[in-house]
C-alpha cells in the first residue's frame, strides 16, 4: 500500500537523520535508537518503514549517487575528469560513511532482491556512466563546432544572479568586494564559476576560502582538478567550516543542507551576507539564520523567502540578447554587464505588478530587497539591452542593433507590456506633453504614477496635497519629486486662488443656485480646485477617482467643467486591448440606466472617441434580443437609438439591438442576419444598454484574461477631465494620464482654428 503524505514525512526525516549521522560519525559508529532519537520518533517506529540499519542506507544511498552524478554532470573539463570525479567522490563517501555502505551499494548491484531489481540497476549503472561520457563529448563539440552562444545555466545563471545580489548586499552592508573575505561551500561547477565571477567583479583571491566534502581546499593538496587548483589557498591554519567562517563577510553555500550553524553565522563580521543556495533544503535555512543574529543579509534559492536567487531572472533575457544580435559567444564582458543590469533594477522604483504579485505595499532597496523578483516586467528590457550592448563593444555580435528606442518597444511587445496602441498614445503624448493633475497626491498609487508619467516624459505633473505629507510619503516610496509641482489647497498661501476659483465659478452657476460662499468652500475640496485648474486655464487635464464615488465626481465635472453643448450626456470607454483585437467599449461608468436619448448620445460620443484613437468605428448596440424579437424594456429603447443612428450616420457601421456572440462572430452574424450594415465587417465598438452589463463585462473580461484594459476615458466634457477608480494600477493611471494629454492637446488645437 502506498504511503500516507504523514507517513512519507516520517520516513523522510527518518532517512534524513540517518544520513546525516552515518556521514557524521560512520556506519558502525550509529546506531538505530541515535537515528531516532535525532529524526524526534519512537525507536519502534524505525522497524515500520526498515528491516535494519543497511535498510535505511539503502534508501539514501541511491541519492547520494545521484547528487555525486549531478556534479559531474556540472562540472569543467572532459569525460575522464568527469569520470574520475564521480567514482572518487563515490569512494570518498563510502570511506567517510563506513564499509557497510560501500557493501550496500555492491549488494544492490550483485544480489538484488530480484533478477529484474539487479539488472535495472546495472543499467542505470552504465547509464550514468555513459551519459557523462556522451553528454560531455557533446557539449564540447558544441562549443567547438557551433557557432552560437553556448551557456550553462546551472553554472552562469548562478554565477550572473548571485553575482548581482552580491553587489547590492554589499552595498546595504556598507563593504567593498575588494575588501571582503569569501567563504565558498562547494567546489562543483556552479560554485567555481560563481567565485570566478567575484574575482571579476573585484573580489581578491587571497581572501577567498573555499571547501568541498574534505574540507578547506589547500593548495598542498594532491589530485586537484584545475578549478580547484585556481582556489587553492596557501593557508594551513583553516581546515573546517566552521574555522574557516570566524570573521568572513560572505558565505556561498552551494553544497548540502544544514552545513551552516547558528553559531557560524554569529562567528562572521558585522552585517554578514548568507547565500544559502543547496535546494531544496539550504545550508541554512532563512528562520535560523536571521535567528541568529539581526544584521544578517540572507538569500536563499527558494521562492517563500527574500532576495531568491533564481535563474530565470537571468537567463532568458540574456539569450535574447545575444539572439538579437547574433552573438558567436556569450562572454564574460556580456555575464558581467548582465550582472551590473540586474543590480541596478533593484534600485530602482518597484511596479505595481510585481507589489501585487507578493502582496506587499511596496519593495525597496535594502535588507530584504536587493535581488529583483522573477516577475519584474523589466527584466526583459534592462537585461536584454544590456547584454546586446556588451555583444556589439566585445565584437562577439554578428549583429548591430542602431535604434535602441524601437529594440525596447519590440522587447516589451514580446511580453505582452505594451501594445501598438499604447505605444501610439505614449509617442503622441510625449511630443507635447501637458500640465496634468493628480487629485490625490497623498495616495500612493497616484503618487507613483505621478513619478512614472513625468518619467515617460508625457506630462509635467502637478499633485495636490499636503506637501509635507507627500515628501513624506515619496522618501518612504524612494520616488523623486524633482521637476514636480506640489499645490497644497488648504494652505493659507492659496487663499487668493481659493477665493478667484469661488467668483468664477458663482458666478458661471449663478442661475443653478450658487452663491460665493458656498463656491469658496467647495475650494477646499480636491475635485473642485483641480477641475477649476483646468476651467481656468492653469492647467491642461485632471486625473482623480482612487478616493472619490463616481457619482461625487460626476457631479463635480457636470458643475465645474460643463457637458458639451452638442450633447445632453456625457460617458466613459474602456479600450480592450486582447489577442483578438483592440475593442470599445461604452458606457462603462456613468450611466445606470440610459433611454433612448442617453442611449444616443453614448452612441454619437463612442463614434467621435474611437475616431479619436485613429481608428474606423464599427458598432454594435447590444442586448439580451436581437432586432427586435423583443419589442418591450431596454431592447426596445437600443432599437429606437440604432434607427435613428442610422438615419443621422448614413455611412457608419451601425446595427443592433443584438447579442454580443453575434456581435462578434461575422460568420455567425452574416449567416442568421445577412441584412445588416455590419455584413462582412469585424465589430470592435460595443455599446451597452446599461451601466451594469458594461463595465461587468470590461471588469469580467480584465480578470479572466491578459486583455490589457485602458481606461476609463472620459467622453463629452468640456475639457480634459478623466476618471479612475479605488482598484486602478498605476500603469492603470498612468495609461489615462496620456489619453488626457492628447485630449488636452487636441482640445488646444480645436481653439486654435
Amino acid at each position: 500500500m502506498p504511503l500516507t503524505k504523514k507517513a512519507e514525512r516520517t520516513k523522510a526525516k527518518l532517512t534524513a537523520s540517518a544520513r546525516k549521522l552515518i556521514s557524521e560519525r560512520g556506519f558502525d559508529n550509529v546506531s538505530v535508537e541515535e537515528i531516532t532519537k535525532d529524526a524526534g520518533v519512537a525507536k519502534g517506529t524505525f522497524y515500520h518503514y526498515f528491516v535494519c540499519k543497511e535498510d535505511v542506507v539503502r534508501e539514501f544511498s541511491t541519492r547520494v549517487i545521484e547528487e555525486i552524478f549531478t556534479t559531474a554532470m556540472t562540472m569543467p573539463g572532459g569525460p575522464q575528469e568527469k569520470l574520475t570525479y564521480y567514482f572518487n567522490a563515490i569512494l570518498h563517501e563510502a570511506d567517510r560513511m563506513g564499509v557497510n555502505l560501500i557493501r550496500q551499494w555492491i549488494r544492490d548491484i550483485m544480489s538484488p532482491r530480484s533478477a529484474e531489481e539487479g539488472a535495472e540497476n546495472l543499467r542505470e549503472g552504465y547509464r550514468k556512466i555513459y551519459t557523462i561520457l556522451k553528454r560531455t563529448k557533446e557539449e564540447n563539440r558544441l562549443k567547438e563546432e557551433l557557432d552560437i552562444p553556448v551557456m550553462h545555466d546551472d553554472q552562469h545563471g548562478t554565477a550572473i544572479i548571485s553575482s548581482a545580489g552580491l553587489l547590492n548586499a554589499l552595498e546595504v552592508a556598507g563593504k567593498k568586494i575588494e575588501n571582503v573575505r569569501i567563504v565558498v561551500n562547494g567546489a562543483g561547477a556552479s560554485a567555481t564559476s560563481c567565485t570566478k565571477l567575484y574575482v571579476a567583479l573585484g573580489a581578491r583571491k587571497e581572501n577567498i576560502l573555499m571547501l568541498d566534502s574534505k574540507g578547506v581546499i589547500t593548495s598542498d593538496r594532491p589530485n586537484l582538478t584545475e578549478s580547484k587548483k585556481f582556489f587553492a589557498t596557501d593557508r594551513r591554519d583553516v581546515h573546517t567550516l566552521e574555522e574557516a567562517i570566524k570573521g568572513a563577510d560572505v558565505f556561498l553555500g552551494l553544497s548540502k543542507g544544514n552545513v551552516l550553524t547558528q553559531d557560524m553565522v554569529r562567528s562572521m563580521a558585522d552585517h554578514p551576507i548568507v547565500f544559502a543556495l543547496a535546494n531544496p533544503t539550504p545550508e541554512i535555512s532563512y528562520e535560523d539564520a536571521m535567528a541568529s543574529r539581526p544584521d544578517v543579509l540572507m538569500s536563499t534559492g527558494r521562492s517563500d523567502y527574500p532576495n531568491q536567487i533564481n535563474n530565470v531572472i537571468g537567463f532568458p533575457y540574456i539569450f535574447r540578447g545575444a539572439l538579437d544580435t547574433q552573438a558567436k559567444a556569450i562572454n564574460e564582458e556580456m555575464k558581467l554587464a548582465a550582472v551590473h543590469a540586474i543590480a541596478d533594477l533593484a534600485k530602482q522604483p518597484v511596479p505595481d505588478v510585481v507589489n501585487e504579485a507578493y502582496h506587499v505595499n511596496n519593495f525597496t532597496f535594502g535588507p530584504d530587497y536587493f535581488i529583483p523578483k522573477p516577475v519584474d516586467p523589466r527584466l526583459i528590457t534592462e537585461v536584454s539591452m544590456a547584454v546586446a550592448k556588451a555583444a556589439m563593444e566585445s565584437g562577439v555580435a554578428r549583429k548591430n542593433i542602431t535604434d535602441w528606442e524601437a529594440y525596447k518597444t519590440r522587447l516589451r511587445e514580446l511580453m505582452g507590456q505594451e501594445s501598438k496602441l499604447t505605444r501610439q498614445l505614449y509617442e503622441t503624448a510625449r511630443r507635447d506633453p501637458q500640465r496634468v493633475v493628480f487629485a490625490e497626491g497623498i495616495h500612493p498609487t497616484m503618487l507613483k504614477a505621478a513619478v512614472e508619467a513625468k518619467a515617460e516624459g508625457i506630462c509635467h505633473p502637478i499633485l495636490l496635497g499636503n506637501d509635507e505629507r507627500i515628501e513624506k510619503l515619496a522618501k518612504e516610496l524612494d520616488l523623486s519629486l524633482e521637476g514636480i509641482e506640489i499645490i497644497n489647497l488648504r494652505h493659507d498661501r492659496e487663499a487668493e486662488r481659493r477665493e478667484r476659483y469661488a467668483r468664477i465659478l458663482s458666478e458661471k452657476r449663478a442661475r443653478q443656485g450658487a452663491n460665493l460662499q458656498e463656491s469658496n468652500d467647495k475650494m477646499f475640496e480636491r475635485n473642485y480646485f483641480g477641475m477649476m485648474m483646468v476651467e481656468t486655464g492653469e492647467a491642461d487635464a485632471f486625473i482623480t477617482g482612487l478616493y472619490t464615488k463616481y457619482s461625487n465626481t460626476i457631479k463635480v465635472a457636470k458643475e465645474v467643467i460643463g457637458i458639451q453643448p452638442e450633447y445632453k450626456h456625457f460617458g466613459t470607454m474602456h479600450i480592450l486591448n486582447s489577442k483578438k483585437g483592440t475593442y470599445f467599449v461604452a458606457d462603462t461608468l456613468i450611466n445606470r440606466h440610459p433611454d433612448t436619448d442617453t442611449l444616443i448620445d453614448i452612441a454619437k460620443l463612442s463614434k467621435k472617441t474611437v475616431e479619436f484613437f485613429n481608428h474606423t468605428p464599427t458598432m454594435a448596440m447590444l442586448s439580451y434580443s436581437n432586432f427586435g424579437s423583443d419589442t418591450e424594456g431596454s431592447p426596445a429603447k437600443v432599437h429606437d437609438a440604432v434607427d435613428y443612428m442610422q438615419k443621422e450616420y448614413p455611412e457608419l457601421a451601425i446595427d443592433g439591438e443584438m447579442q454580443v456572440n453575434f456581435a462578434l462572430n461575422t460568420k455567425l452574424r452574416d449567416e442568421k442576419y445577412p441584412f445588416t450594415r455590419l455584413k462582412g465587417k469585424e465589430v470592435n465598438t460595443l455599446v451597452f444598454p446599461n451601466l451594469s452589463s458594461a463595465n461587468a463585462t470590461y471588469q469580467l473580461i480584465q480578470s479572466m484574461s491578459e486583455t490589457e484594459v485602458i481606461g476609463p476615458i472620459q467622453m463629452g466634457l468640456n475639457k480634459p477631465i478623466h476618471f479612475t477608480d479605488c482598484e486602478a494600477s498605476v500603469r492603470d493611471i498612468v495609461n489615462i494620464t496620456a489619453v488626457a494629454v492628447i485630449d488636452a492637446i487636441v482640445d488646444k488645437k480645436k481653439k486654435e482654428k
